[in-house]
């Protein structure tokens, strides 16, 4: 049984590729689809996890997609995985390998940034076009495109202080989004928990693999609280 997280990548087996380009039914619903299996089962490419429908049978198909790039229309193309499709598991690129995906003037500001959450332990890696473009070499972004982080945390404080950290960026980085990610599989929009600890919000959306839910304290039974 695997153990998936939001933002977690697939590595799909060959004979997974095969019987998803032979889903014709499938594909005529998506004019750009075929050209993107194609292009992803060529390359090896990964899919991306989707969230998954609570408390069905563990025989119950994976849900994942996976974004074609911009030359495709960046369209979304939804997939159902049987567990022993997948190779392996894997990981959106750590932040510091997104560099390449940067204009020269804002290298310098954010390899300092990165510098500064590794001093906080949390190996944030880049996900969303930044992260498509890295990990596939094809076109993602748009001028203005966000970049978006996930940001590992394990109690409240450390998710201050790398939301202290992301306030204070560097001038002239792209826009920084993202999550941060808690041990027990809950992400929080960084900037909606900088809101809530602000008071500014009365309520905090929790996500998870499976759904997503409001609440107005953080679970200290899981977590160790501020």
């Amino acid at each position: 049984m695997l153990s998936l997280q939001r933002h977690q990548l697939l590595r799909l087996r060959d004979s997974a590729w095969l019987r998803l380009l032979a889903d014709t039914a499938h594909l005529s619903a998506h004019p750009s689809a075929c050209s993107a299996l194609t292009l992803w089962a060529r390359h090896g490419h990964p899919v991306v996890v989707s969230r998954q429908a609570p408390g069905l049978p563990a025989d119950t198909p994976l849900a994942a997609g996976l974004p074609a790039p911009l030359s495709l229309g960046r369209a979304r193309i939804a997939l159902a995985l049987r567990a022993d499709e997948v190779l392996f598991t894997d990981a959106f690129p750590l932040a510091a390998e997104a560099l390449p995906t940067l204009a020269a003037p804002q290298r310098p500001g954010w390899q300092a940034l990165c510098a500064q959450l590794d001093a906080l332990e949390v190996p944030a890696r880049v996900y969303g076009s930044h992260g498509w473009q890295q990990l596939t070499g094809l076109a993602y972004m748009r001028p203005g495109s966000d970049l978006d982080l996930l940001l590992p945390v394990s109690t409240p404080e450390q998710a201050d202080a790398v939301v202290h950290r992301l306030e204070a960026a560097p001038a002239g980085l792209p826009r920084l989004d993202g999550e941060l990610l808690w041990p027990d599989g809950a992400a929080v929009a960084w900037r909606e928990w900088a809101a809530w600890r602000a008071g500014q919000v009365g309520a905090l959306l929790v996500r998870r693999i499976d759904g997503v839910n409001l609440v107005e304290e953080w679970p200290c039974h899981s977590l160790q609280c501020a």
